[in-house]
């Protein structure tokens, strides 16, 4: 049975007005038509953000005061597992972005992206938890591709994906010179790959 992304996100939508429990798993039951692994992505997202919520109430920014001066941050040239960080190359709120050199089984520069410090709490740990495997059934030549995952001696969880460099879309276009209909190809690639992460029924929402 297929449903369509306009179906899926109604039936998303409506099961968040549904309280959490036995009202919401009978509206999912009956909604979803007994198509199980529609039922298990829609329970993911929902649980998503659920955990999403539970960060808005209860951020966590304390750091923990015991820790060695020496695991306080990272930085280039701080080795993780088998990952020498490099340079950072992006940070948002909960997360900073590494490009890391591989050293074994084979080398390779790739990205790293580990929870702060301060910020490991247990929804944010769960939301982390949730962006990784969101992005780990993702399997599109336009989506960066997830290779590897673990935790630091603290415990902060991290994964790691494949590089890609480069200057942004809009910078390219211009620096280029490019036609209205070449810019709409590009904007097309990135529909695309939009599209792919809807089919496996994750919302983009940035």
């Amino acid at each position: 049975m297929e449903f369509k992304l306009k179906e899926i996100e109604e039936i998303y939508h409506a099961a968040l007005e549904k309280d959490a429990g036995s009202e919401r798993s009978a509206y999912l039951g009956a909604a979803c038509r007994g198509d199980a692994t529609l039922r298990k992505q829609i329970e993911a997202l929902l649980k998503a953000n659920d955990q999403a919520a539970d960060f808005l109430e209860n951020p966590g920014f304390g750091v923990d005061i015991n820790l060695d001066e020496s695991q306080l941050s990272e930085g280039p040239g701080t080795v993780i597992s088998r990952y020498k960080l490099l340079e950072k190359i992006g940070e948002g709120g909960m997360a900073v972005v590494y490009m890391a050199d591989q050293t074994e089984p084979i080398r390779r520069k790739v990205a790293l992206k580990i929870i702060k410090l301060g910020m490991d709490t247990k929804s944010v740990i769960a939301r982390f938890e949730a962006e990784r495997q969101a992005l780990a059934m993702m399997d599109h030549p336009n989506i960066a591709k997830v290779l590897d995952a673990g935790a630091t001696e603290t415990g902060r969880p991290y994964f790691v994906m494949e590089l890609v460099t480069g200057i942004s879309t809009t910078e390219y276009c211009d620096k280029n010179n490019l036609r209205t209909k070449d810019r709409l190809g590009l904007f097309i690639q990135v529909c695309n790959a939009i599209q792919h992460a809807h089919q496996k029924g994750i919302i983009h929402r940035d």
